[in-house]
This record gives structure tokens, C-alpha cells and sequence, in this order.
């Protein structure tokens, strides 16, 4: 089976590995151009496209899907078009473009979650179960028939990094046998229920701001588990942007905090919330280094007064 492949991050370059292991031939890789590196002036290439360049396999990293990329994948003989968290949205005539089908990965049991972030609203939400879909791809987002899915539990304590390991370890897994099913017609795409459809929002920077005055305490660990690495969490403070990099629950009965909404202990810094308190393990000011939050108890003591 021949396969042309589109993705970007880290997870979907793991999964073009295990394709090319599976023994598959992937005729081309798909991803996003190569962005600016946050380390220097240069451009960094996608974790896929560097996989891609690993495996030598022929990589497109279109600025734009437009007549001049469709005459190059035309050039291309392949069965499936197997997309996995590629970031944009494909043209008509691309997704009939395979012989068999154009088969999206997606992390959610559709149709709970389409759109983009269905690993973070499912943390966000505190939901027990997840899993990995794959559908066959339409116009709509994520709107196709389902293949088929494999299901898991989310862990009580998993962050967004961890559970997207998990699900991408699942996926490696089935993904030979259930492309030779579709290939062999012995799995057959079922429509999705719109009715119980629900669409991600979009996640920015600005969904990583924490006002502790507004949020409960369930709801702001939730957040710090669903953004890690990515927007991750911050809160400001006398007109300062402070980065969040460690929080866990207060353990103590007693949170003491009429007088003011900050305050050092032991464990770090304890902070009020609308329906009892959290402990910020460690923190960062701007364009200064993560520290343990009770580093800072001499050097910030008054700026968290009041």
C-alpha cells in the first residue's frame, strides 16, 4: 500500500515513522514551511518534515495548496492520503486525490471532539474517556464517516503531553491493521451523529490567563494540566505578566487568606481562588528564569502584598 502523508507535529512524525517500519510506502510527507526559530534568526523545519528528511522521503511544505502543489501531487501514485494533525485545510481535490481514501487521524471519539484541540477540551472538561478515531475525510471539519476507533481512559493526574503520548502510542499500534482493513473494504465508514457533535475552541495565548478571583480551584488545575508546554498558564500581578510553570492543590485546612490574595508558605505561594486556594510551585518573571515560587518570597515579598 502506498501511502502520501500529511502532518507536523511530533506525535504525527512518531506515526510516520511507525508507517515506514510497518512497511509501508510513503511516497511523500506534507507539512507546515519551516517557522522561525525561537533560538535564533534561522527557520526550524516541522518535527515531520525533519522524520520525512530522516527516512528520505520526499517532503512538500507548501506556503499554499494552490495549482502549482496540485500538479506535483499529481505526479504522485498513492492509496491512501493519511492526514494527522497537518493545521490546514485541505482542498477538495486533494482529498480525492487517493485511490482509496483520504483517511484523517483524530484524537477524540468523534464526533466528541472535532476541530483542533480535542485533547485539551477533554482534559478541560474532566472527562474519564478518550481515544483515537479515524475518519474518512470531507469538506466539513472533521465531519466524515468513522472507520473506526480505539478507546482509552483518561488518567486521573495526565496532562495534555502525556495523554497526546498515549494516544499516539495507540494509534502506532492499530494503524497497520486498520489500513489494511480499509483497503480490503473489511472496515466500512459510518456516518457521525451531528447531533452529538461538539467543536473545540480555538486555543491562544490569551486562554492561558488565570484570574484567580473568577476561577475555582478544579478549574484552574484542569487548565494547567490541558495547556502545559502550550499556551500554558500565567496570571498578572501590578501590571506584570507572570508565568505559571508548577501548581498543586492546598492541602491545608486553613487557607487564611482574608488580608491578602497572596501568600508565602512552605510549599511555594499560596494563592486564593474563588472557592478555596492552589499553591504555585514554581513561577517566571518577565525575562527572568523559572524559579521555585518560595525563591522568591525575600525578593518579591511586597510586590505580592495587598
Amino acid at each position: 500500500m502506498k501511502i502520501l502523508f500529511a502532518g507536523s507535529p511530533e506525535s504525527s512524525a512518531q506515526i510516520l515513522n511507525s508507517l515506514v517500519k510497518e512497511g509501508f510506502k510513503v511516497v511523500g510527507a506534507i507539512s507546515q514551511p519551516d517557522k522561525r526559530s525561537n533560538r535564533g534568526k534561522g527557520k526550524e523545519a516541522s518535527p515531520v518534515s525533519k522524520e520525512a528528511f530522516k527516512l528520505r522521503i520526499p517532503t512538500f511544505k507548501p506556503a499554499s495548496l494552490d495549482k502549482y502543489f496540485k500538479k506535483e501531487i499529481e505526479l504522485l501514485d498513492f492509496d491512501f492520503l493519511l492526514v494527522s494533525a497537518y493545521g490546514k485545510i485541505l482542498p477538495d481535490w486533494l482529498l480525492k486525490s487517493p485511490k482509496v481514501s483520504p483517511v484523517n487521524i483524530h484524537f477524540s471519539l468523534l464526533p466528541k471532539y472535532r476541530g483542533a484541540s480535542p485533547i485539551q477540551t477533554a482534559i478541560l472538561n474532566g472527562d474519564k474517556k478518550t481515544g483515537v478515531s479515524l475518519m474518512k475525510m470531507i469538506q466539513g471539519m472533521d465531519e466524515g464517516p468513522v472507520y473506526c476507533f480505539h478507546e482509552t481512559e483518561i488518567l486521573r493526574d495526565e496532562n495534555k503531553r502525556e495523554l497526546e503520548n498515549r494516544l499516539t502510542s495507540l494509534c502506532i499500534k492499530n494503524i497497520a491493521a486498520d489500513l489494511d482493513n480499509i483497503f480490503h473494504k473489511k472496515l466500512l465508514p459510518a456516518e457521525q451523529n451531528d447531533s452529538e457533535a461538539n467543536y473545540c475552541k480555538k486555543i491562544n495565548k490569551l486562554s492561558g490567563k488565570v484570574e484567580f478571583k473568577k476561577e475555582n480551584t478544579a478549574d484552574i488545575m484542569q487548565k494547567h494540566k490541558a495547556y502545559i508546554g502550550w499556551p500554558g498558564l500565567y496570571f498578572e500581578k501590578n501590571n506584570t505578566v507572570i508565568k505559571i510553570h508548577g501548581l498543586e492543590k492546598y492541602k491545608g485546612g486553613n487557607t487564611d487568606l482574608k488580608v491578602n490574595s497572596f501568600r508565602f508558605i512552605s510549599s511555594g505561594l499560596l494563592v486564593k481562588t474563588i472557592d478555596s486556594a492552589i499553591v504555585i510551585t514554581h513561577l517566571q518573571f518577565p525575562g527572568k528564569r523559572i524559579i521555585p515560587a518560595i525563591d522568591a518570597a525575600n525578593s518579591y515579598a511586597k510586590f505580592f502584598e495587598g
